[in-house]
């Protein structure tokens, strides 16, 4: 609810009490119609340490993203192109289905990659370039940056 709220007041950027009060009621109604949909355990949501890894995500994402940006712009511009598309198999270890949502949506916004399906512990992946077919070999290329910082923000 504090997140919504705080998300309504960016999004207005306003502070006079009539926003605040409609913003408040808004986040009130849509936290108790919709958070458990979200969040499995909301206690875990209040934990320090997974705000701090998420900190650290984001620049490893930030950072990913960039190399596979100029990646896909080097295969772009190459004379030959140098690719080997196809869909790679993954395993992961994040348990929560939010979890691998995110990771999903990491991968799916690294250029290069696209997330296709995701079955249980199993990602199927679109990659501009297959390396290997080795499901461990692909699991640590594709996920294991992400992963190991994803499994203690939601697990």
């Amino acid at each position: 609810m504090v997140f919504s709220f705080g998300l309504w007041l960016l999004l207005t950027w306003t502070v006079n009490w009539q926003n605040m009060v409609v913003g408040g009621a808004v986040s009130i109604l849509v936290g108790l119609l919709f958070g458990n949909l979200f969040v499995e355990e909301a206690g875990r949501v209040l934990q320090p340490a997974r705000w701090f890894w998420f900190l650290v995500y984001i620049p490893v994402f930030v950072w990913e993203m960039a190399k596979a940006n100029f990646d896909v712009a080097y295969r772009v511009i190459h004379p030959k192109m140098p690719i080997n598309p196809g869909i790679v198999k993954i395993k992961t270890g994040i348990k929560s289905e939010m979890g691998k949502t995110f990771l999903a949506n990491s991968i799916t916004l690294t250029p290069g990659t696209f997330t296709v399906d995701i079955k249980d512990d199993t990602l199927y992946i679109h990659c501009i370039n297959v390396h290997t077919q080795n499901i461990k070999e692909a699991s640590e290329q594709i996920a294991g940056r992400f992963e190991r910082l994803l499994v203690k923000i939601f697990d």
